[in-house]
């Protein structure tokens, strides 16, 4: 009895494993930053009239790179049709990049999906799936020190 009992344990143990290897890490905005990094360093110097990104060059964290994480956002759009949004850029809080001045690069993700996904509301948050790179990205709006190949969208 104690053997079928130990081996439905070790049975259980490993399908739990399987399961959780499947699931994406959960990965927060503090998770992005490096030990000792000030986000609120003085913002960049801008004579255009334009909203300086503070830090455009911030360091990045790379224990998650190359896995597959849920990290939770806001969207700014950047490419997609009315229906289908392609690429976006997902920040901390709504109105970054748009109302305000881009958060450091290491607060920013570029988020690309090849056949688009719905973005409902642009105020609402939401989980972003998919997998994770240090490899950087500029654009007009902000520079940016992560990439997310997206797999799925959800309500935060």
């Amino acid at each position: 009895m104690r053997s079928i009992i130990y081996i439905l344990l070790v049975i259980s143990s490993f399908t739990s494993a399987v399961t959780s290897a499947d699931e994406p890490v959960e990965v927060y905005w503090e998770d992005l930053v490096p030990a000792g990094f000030n986000p609120m360093q003085a913002p960049s110097v801008s004579h255009e009239g334009s909203m300086a990104q503070l830090q455009p060059n911030a360091p990045v964290v790379s224990k998650y790179d190359g896995q597959r994480v849920k990290i939770p956002g806001f969207v700014v759009p950047l490419e997609g049709t009315a229906e289908l949004t392609t690429e976006f850029l997902l920040v901390p809080y709504f109105g970054a990049c748009i109302h305000v001045p881009p958060p450091p690069s290491n607060q920013i993700v570029y988020v690309k999906f090849e056949q688009g996904v719905p973005i409902d509301n642009l105020s609402d948050a939401i989980w972003v799936t998919g997998v994770l790179s240090t490899e950087g990205w500029a654009g007009e709006i902000a520079s940016v020190g992560y990439r997310l190949s997206g797999e799925s969208v959800a309500p935060f």
